[in-house]
């Protein structure tokens, strides 16, 4: 233990030896694992969950309970022994299993393998945005749908968090938004041990963390014994006072508290014990039982079935009262907390692509975007938009939202400079329920949050990223904010649908299918100049939908080669179509919005748009490496493998290649 660190040691007990011996005995079966954490925060977990948290383990997802994470992820061991032991569906089994192919308890708490489990907690600093986002969703749906005596969002957010989190920007990001919101309902649980993998943390982390929280606008429990339930139950019962503030609760903690030999050291971070040291636990704890046996009493202490189904029970009565009430309103908040669509959502879509594709305007497809949320804005009040403060060139507001500024509520958020937060703060909105998130940067920015957008992908999440100046048409602001990598690198991001449309129909039809969409994340990707409308009938716009379709066709309908491109560089393939033609040469253009939707395609319908045997083309203004899968090695690319230049547009493309010569160039040498 460090030396100038004086903590009153835990007093053991079976209720909360019981949560460190499972971690031990799991860590040390799986021989691999951080059982530290758990050790340490067993007086903490034991007070909020037995004495505070209002949950139910027989249903998990009913939407009055109360939200809890861990963002210190790696101590994982921690929520699966609080899940087990108090009566969720996560058998002894399973914690046997730790860390083992397809067991329910992963290294990492991961979000849909199981029950109670609210967010994929791995990366850290990224759990206490999540639960930022998440207590930010209770506020603005409390402001929609609670009317007087009938508060049926009222509920809390908890989050436990190490040093690592502390030390993460992202948890800086987040923290500071919380504060200026006034997210009053959530309470942070700040494990303070002073231990990292790499030993005590005192040479690389001496900040002022609570003075820093206090700057941020939050309410600070400094200081807190965090072995001793008094001190932690007195904490809680504090921050739950302030109701304008959030609540960071400073836990002074020994990491691994428990273990004779080894407590207080980096040993026990991130490493299985030892026989010896689990046995020497054992001992020092008064802990009589064999590996994964709990006695009865400590179940009986843990059980949370009957309280929680009573707690359901109070929160459905109230429901009930509100809905005979307020029937609209009820079956409104039903609809969202259930992720579904309005009941007029298709013909609502239909007519606003419909009246986009009769308008036939060309524009930037970034105000195409514009026009479409407030197209679909009316039929969809779950929307919730953003920008990392770049709101006049994203475009991501439309008529009549109005703008949280900093703790009013509203449906508009300016998050600041801050693109990694703005990401994970719209997963745990998502996660949450009953909004549905969407935020804006630029598309070079995306490299911030790039493991924000990872987490969406990875948790299935509905939020939506816009992506605005796409390419080297942003001119002169140079090669630091020409994306020319960062389309195709988030197209292999697993389960991220990215769609680069070329015109206002494309772009619509991409906001559609990102909305509709319950099983992942969608990129939305634009651009700031102008983009010629392109004429198609219903049935091209209806295979839109199918990421890739025939745009136009080569003259008698038998193409010698086909050209595929994207966004900007549509118009331009049609061009080269035409000089071919005059050539006596015939080929088929090829729309491809979007790869990742046109991979899920049956192979019959993608050998109608690119047809075996005929020599193919793309042209995009990025890298050209993923490409090749669509062309073929036999094919062409036009693209760039080189970074921009500070230029007009126009001269941008020129001097890249992005030229009707260029291409037409390109499908003779295919031939």
């Amino acid at each position: 233990m460090t030396a100038n660190r004086s903590i009153t040691p835990p007093k053991y007990n079976d209720i909360t030896s019981a949560i460190r011996m499972l971690a031990v005995d799991a860590v040390q079966k799986a021989n691999s694992g951080h059982p530290g954490a758990p050790m340490g925060m067993a007086e903490i977990a034991d007070v909020l969950w037995n004495r505070h948290l209002r949950h139910n383990p027989a249903n998990p997802k009913w939407p009055g309970r109360d939200r809890f994470m861990m963002s210190n992820g790696h101590g994982s061991m921690l929520v699966y022994a609080l899940l087990h032991l108090s009566g969720y569906d996560l058998p002894i089994e399973e914690l046997k299993r730790f860390r083992q192919m397809h067991s329910k308890t992963p290294g990492h708490p991961e979000y849909g393998y199981t029950a109670g489990v609210e967010t994929t907690g791995g990366p850290l600093g990224q759990g206490i945005t999540n639960a930022v986002g998440m207590a930010m969703a209770e506020k603005l749906l409390a402001a929609e749908f609670n009317k007087p005596g009938h508060e049926i969002v009222d509920h809390r957010t908890y989050v436990f968090m190490g040093d690592g989190c502390m030390m993460e920007g992202i948890s800086h990001e987040a923290c500071a938004l919380a504060g200026t919101w006034g997210l009053g309902k959530l309470t942070a649980f700040w494990d303070d041990n002073e231990i990292s993998i790499d030993g005590h943390t005192n040479g690389w982390f001496t900040d002022d963390t609570a003075k820093r929280f206090e700057a941020y606008g939050w309410h600070v429990v400094a200081n807190v014994e965090g072995h001793d339930p008094a001190a932690i139950d007195a904490a809680i019962r504090e921050g739950h006072a302030v109701t304008d503030k959030p609540t960071l609760i400073c836990c002074k903690t020994v990491i691994g508290a428990g273990s004779p030999n080894k407590e207080g050291t980096h040993d026990v971070h991130g490493a299985a014990l030892g026989d010896a040291e689990v046995a020497a636990t054992r001992a020092h704890l008064g802990w009589n039982y064999p590996p994964f046996e709990i006695p009865t009493h400590v179940y009986e202490a843990w059980d949370a079935r009957t309280k929680g189904e009573g707690l359901e029970k109070l929160w459905n009565n109230k429901f009930s009262e509100y809905a005979a009430v307020y029937p609209a309103e009820a079956a409104e908040f039903t609809r969202r907390t259930r992720n579904e669509l309005p009941a007029n959502w298709a013909e609502h879509a239909a007519a606003a692509i419909a009246a986009t594709n009769a308008k036939g305007e060309t524009v930037a497809t970034r105000k195409a975007s514009q026009n479409a949320i407030n197209a679909l804005a009316p039929a969809l009040p779950e929307f919730l938009g953003g920008s990392a403060d770049l709101t006049g060139s994203n475009l991501t507001n439309w008529t009549g939202c109005k703008h949280v500024h900093g703790k009013t509520t509203g449906n508009y958020i300016s998050y600041g400079v801050r693109e990694f937060g703005m990401s994970h703060i719209m997963n745990g909105m998502a996660l949450h329920g009953g909004l549905l998130p969407f935020g804006g940067t630029f598309l070079m920015f995306s490299e911030y949050a790039r493991n924000a957008l990872r987490m969406s992908a990875l948790m299935k999440q509905r939020v939506i990223y816009v992506f605005t100046h796409d390419s080297i048409g942003l001119g002169e602001d140079g090669p630091t904010h020409q994306p020319v990598e960062q389309t195709a690198t988030l197209r292999h991001i697993p389960n991220m649908e990215v769609w680069r449309p070329c015109d206002t129909v494309e772009s619509i039809v991409a906001w559609v299918a990102a909305v509709e969409r319950n099983d992942g994340p969608s990129s939305l990707i634009f651009s700031r100049q102008n983009l010629q409308f392109q004429k198609r009938d219903e049935a091209q716009i209806a295979n839109i939908r199918k990421g890739a379709y025939v745009l136009s066709e080569a003259a008698g309908g038998k193409p010698q080669a086909v050209i595929i491109a994207t966004g900007s560089e549509v118009t331009l393939a049609l061009d080269a179509q035409k000089a071919l033609a005059a050539e006596g040469t015939n080929v088929r253009v090829v729309s491809m919005p979007s790869t990742n939707v046109f991979d899920k395609q049956d192979q019959a319908y993608k050998d109608s748009v690119l047809p075996k045997g005929v020599n193919r083309v793309s042209v995009e203004a990025g890298v050209t490496g993923g490409w090749y899968k669509y062309v073929g090695l036999d094919g062409a690319v036009v693209g760039m493998d080189c970074f921009g230049e500070s230029a007009p547009a126009p001269e941008l493309f020129k001097h890249f290649g992005f030229t009707v010569e260029n291409v037409v160039k390109a499908v003779k040498g295919v031939l």
